[in-house]
């Protein structure tokens, strides 16, 4: 008997080896990897633990630059400007990340090295203290110096699972898609070639239309225990002497007039000034913090979807809720100088010019409406469904 457990421990032990060693080596998803041949390879669109490949990457790169925010600046902000030169610039942004993952994010990457900048973009729907990207662990913030031996015991217990070993053995038997790359292998950045093919997937840029605004509605916030988390992490970024640059995700006008038409906008309105009075009170304490505003209707946002064009693709968005990298470039130069950019598209957010930027936009919505009928009927339609 005694043998018998003794060769059946010994099989197991080869059998969890064997499948622990395959996904350590293999490391579908891209969880202790940064800088080598496997992150620039080809890859399905789906990037699975991404918070565990980016918090890792951060820990390797540590980056000056940092990216905070959820799918839309992980899709829309370049790393490489002109304003960033000689500098490491890391796209920390999540898909489907809620203020709470990038705050933590924020976080684990002021504990690797102080941050010399960080751009943050922000929405109002995820503006709140919940779990958005549901891979983001606590466990996966740096908190000190022990912190690469516990991310190597949290990656000795993922290499143990079962859905990573079927990764393992379809990526080892070519029957993982290879369709654009990772995020690592552009510093962060979302490959706008995984975009294209999941939006083809669904039918179109048309076909996204509806589905990609009616989604932009969903979400808890904007909360005032997610202004609350993040004046702390502003404070703590402004300690170290960062300088910090918020905006306002330039979401398609579609999306804005939608939460319009579901009686959010009051409460974007509130959040905004709320925003613009939090920006103000860290500038008055010395801190180099601006908040900008890219959303709204302006000559970027408002541009036709293709049932009112009659193209089958928009030249600034994917779809309404994600822009494209060219709008990510104009965010960049409207924050730190660069290319042109109209002079409508951002506009900085202060107490004092507030009202006014608030009643432009309520005329400029109204302008809309008159201009862009098809959409609005749209928008108002998504809202109330």
């Amino acid at each position: 008997m005694r043998r018998y457990v003794l060769i059946f421990l010994a099989y197991c032990a080869t059998v969890i080896g064997a499948v622990a060693g395959m996904n350590y080596l293999v490391d579908p998803y891209l969880i202790h990897e940064w800088n080598n041949a496997q992150v620039q390879r080809l890859r399905a669109t789906q990037e699975k633990l991404s918070a565990w490949s980016k918090t890792y990457a951060v820990a390797q790169f540590k980056p000056e630059v940092l990216y905070l925010g959820n799918s839309r600046t992980e899709l829309g902000l370049p790393t490489r400007w002109p304003a960033f030169e000689g500098r490491t610039v890391f796209n920390a942004a999540l898909s489907g990340a809620s203020l709470a993952d990038a705050i933590l994010m924020a976080r684990h990457a002021a504990n690797v090295r102080p941050l010399d900048t960080v751009v943050w973009g922000l929405d109002a729907p995820s503006f709140a203290m919940v779990a958005g990207n549901t891979d983001f662990v606590p466990e996966l913030v740096a908190d000190g110096p022990f912190y690469p031996l516990r991310r190597s015991l949290l990656t000795f217990q993922r290499v143990l699972t079962l859905e990573m070993a079927g990764d393992s053995l379809r990526q080892l038997g070519g029957r993982q898609p290879r369709i654009c790359r990772s995020s690592l292998a552009l510093n962060g950045q979302r490959d706008g070639a995984c975009m294209a093919y999941r939006i083809h997937g669904w039918g179109g840029t048309q076909a996204a239309v509806a589905p990609r605004t009616r989604e932009y509605l969903y979400g808890a916030g904007p909360t005032e225990e997610g202004m609350q988390a993040l004046a702390a992490s502003l404070s703590a970024l402004c300690a170290d002497a960062t300088r910090v640059r918020l905006y306002i995700n330039p979401t398609h006008a579609m999306t804005q007039d939608a939460l319009y038409w579901a009686g959010k906008w009051q409460a974007v309105e509130q959040w905004m000034a709320a925003l613009a009075g939090l920006a103000q009170r860290e500038r008055a304490r010395g801190c180099d913090l601006k908040l900008y505003d890219f959303a709204g209707y302006n000559s970027i946002t408002t541009e036709a979807i293709p049932q009112a064009s009659g193209q089958t693709e928009m030249a600034n968005y994917w779809e309404p809720s994600h822009y494209r990298d060219r709008v990510g470039r104009m965010i960049l130069a409207r924050m730190f100088g660069g290319d042109a950019v109209p002079e409508d598209f951002g506009a900085e957010l202060t107490p004092a010019m507030l009202p006014a930027h608030l009643q432009a936009l309520r005329a400029a919505r109204e302008q809309y409406h008159r201009e862009h009928p098809l959409e609005a009927a749209w928008a108002r339609k998504i809202a109330r469904d």
